[in-house]
């Protein structure tokens, strides 16, 4: 889900809090949220709509906020409230530098492992296919996520899959630069078949060698798209 009023989305979230109804819980919402686009860069996170739409308190929301700003998703801004981050050059080049030491790792530990399960990758996959079939391309991009997500996963480590929840959801905010078209998201979905062959064949020297080259072109394409949006 990418589009629509936001109120709206997290209502739709409530009943998961039911039985866990904490800062953290809140927390992994509005990241999930920030992640598929529902919230974009500079958007004010309104105490009254989200405390209202997901049925928690003031103060609940005043910790899930505090844990997004520490995750470098939002900052409070005296005076004006809790919005979510804008990103710069710096922070593009640091992420990706980031990216390529985890994913990277990630793909080069799944070689070490006996029974290796590509579902996730798969499936996300399939559904970013299905997403550029209906030329839904913030679709396509949010399946470009959960496609990295997963390939984190192949490490076998909850910790690095929680750090790449973080990223990622960083990463997305850069999305708010490019253009969701065609042009700009179909080549990844290729990549992404290129990478899960590797992967299926247990060719992992190549798995790694292709996600560098996409990593590092995805940066240029981001760091281009940023530059231009400063100058014009």
């Amino acid at each position: 889900m990418t589009t629509g009023d936001p109120s709206a989305v997290l209502a739709g979230d409530r009943s998961s809090l039911a039985r866990a109804g904490t800062a953290e819980r809140v927390a992994q919402i509005l990241r999930q949220r920030i992640t598929e686009g529902v919230f974009l860069p500079g958007t004010r996170l309104s105490e009254p709509v989200i405390s209202g739409a997901l049925g928690v308190s003031r103060n609940t929301l005043r910790e899930a906020f505090q844990l997004l700003a520490h995750e470098r998703l939002a900052v409070r801004e005296l005076n004006r409230g809790v919005f979510v981050r804008e990103l710069t050059a710096p922070d593009i080049e640091d992420l990706y530098r980031i990216r390529r030491m985890v994913e990277c790792a990630a793909v080069r530990e799944a070689a070490d492992r006996e029974g290796l399960v590509l579902t996730g990758l798969e499936g996300a996959l399939a559904t970013g296919k299905l997403a550029a079939a209906a030329e839904d391309w913030q679709a396509v991009a949010t399946a470009s996520i959960q496609w990295h997500q997963a390939l984190s996963e192949l490490a076998g480590s909850d910790r690095v899959a929680g750090t790449m929840r973080q990223v990622l959801a960083e990463t997305r905010l850069f999305f708010v630069l490019t253009e969701s078209t065609r042009a700009f998201f179909e080549p990844y979905l290729a990549r992404h078949e290129k990478i899960n062959g590797h992967l299926r064949r247990r060719r992992f020297d190549l798995a790694e060698q292709a996600l560098e080259r996409y990593l590092r072109d995805a940066e240029r394409q981001l760091l281009a798209a940023y530059h231009r949006r400063e100058t014009s």
